[in-house]
Protein backbone atom coordinates (compact mmCIF):
# COMPACT_ATOMS: atom_id res chain seq x y z
CA UNK A 1 0.00 0.00 0.00
CA UNK A 2 2.87 2.22 1.14
CA UNK A 3 4.51 2.37 -2.94
CA UNK A 4 1.30 3.62 -4.33
CA UNK A 5 1.04 6.60 -2.50
CA UNK A 6 3.30 8.74 -4.01
CA UNK A 7 2.64 7.30 -7.48
CA UNK A 8 -1.20 7.82 -6.55
CA UNK A 9 0.18 11.63 -5.27
CA UNK A 10 2.32 12.93 -7.89
CA UNK A 11 -0.58 11.56 -10.61
CA UNK A 12 -3.06 13.62 -8.34
CA UNK A 13 -0.91 17.27 -8.27
CA UNK A 14 -0.16 16.57 -11.80
CA UNK A 15 -3.98 16.85 -13.14
CA UNK A 16 -5.13 19.04 -10.35
CA UNK A 17 -1.81 21.61 -11.95
CA UNK A 18 -2.66 20.78 -15.31
CA UNK A 19 -6.13 21.50 -15.13
CA UNK A 20 -5.57 24.86 -13.67
CA UNK A 21 -2.63 25.65 -15.86
CA UNK A 22 -5.11 25.22 -18.60
CA UNK A 23 -8.01 27.17 -17.49
CA UNK A 24 -5.96 29.75 -16.38
CA UNK A 25 -4.12 30.49 -19.83
CA UNK A 26 -7.96 29.89 -21.35
CA UNK A 27 -8.90 32.41 -19.22
CA UNK A 28 -6.25 34.96 -19.92
CA UNK A 29 -6.59 34.41 -23.73
CA UNK A 30 -10.79 35.01 -23.34
CA UNK A 31 -9.55 38.45 -21.78
CA UNK A 32 -7.35 39.12 -24.51
CA UNK A 33 -10.11 38.84 -26.81
CA UNK A 34 -12.63 41.23 -25.05
CA UNK A 35 -10.63 43.96 -26.72
CA UNK A 36 -7.92 45.11 -23.64
CA UNK A 37 -5.48 46.74 -25.42
CA UNK A 38 -2.38 45.48 -25.55
CA UNK A 39 -0.80 47.63 -22.95
CA UNK A 40 -2.91 47.04 -20.14
CA UNK A 41 -2.42 43.20 -20.77
CA UNK A 42 1.00 43.47 -20.59
CA UNK A 43 0.68 45.58 -17.38
CA UNK A 44 -1.85 42.74 -15.60
CA UNK A 45 1.05 40.16 -16.80
CA UNK A 46 3.93 41.76 -14.95
CA UNK A 47 1.70 42.47 -11.69
CA UNK A 48 0.67 39.26 -11.59
CA UNK A 49 4.57 38.06 -12.53
CA UNK A 50 5.60 40.77 -9.99
CA UNK A 51 3.32 39.00 -7.20
CA UNK A 52 4.07 35.43 -8.14
CA UNK A 53 7.81 35.76 -7.34
CA UNK A 54 7.25 37.69 -4.41
CA UNK A 55 5.12 34.90 -3.20
CA UNK A 56 7.77 31.99 -3.98
CA UNK A 57 9.96 34.32 -2.05
CA UNK A 58 8.16 34.57 0.93
CA UNK A 59 7.52 30.78 1.44
CA UNK A 60 10.93 30.57 0.65
CA UNK A 61 11.78 32.91 3.07
CA UNK A 62 9.68 31.12 5.39
CA UNK A 63 10.74 27.70 5.34
CA UNK A 64 14.09 28.53 6.25
CA UNK A 65 13.24 30.37 8.65
CA UNK A 66 11.30 27.72 10.02
CA UNK A 67 13.78 25.00 9.34
CA UNK A 68 15.92 27.00 11.16
CA UNK A 69 14.00 27.27 14.28
CA UNK A 70 13.33 23.29 14.07
CA UNK A 71 16.98 23.13 14.20
CA UNK A 72 17.57 21.35 11.25
CA UNK A 73 20.25 20.69 9.14
CA UNK A 74 20.20 23.22 6.06
CA UNK A 75 24.34 22.87 4.93
CA UNK A 76 25.12 21.17 1.17
CA UNK A 77 27.23 17.62 1.96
Amino acid sequence: MMDWIPIVLVTFKVLVLGTGMFYAIKWHYDQGNKGMEKRAVLRATGKVAAVFVLSILGVGLFTFVLARKLGLDLTFP
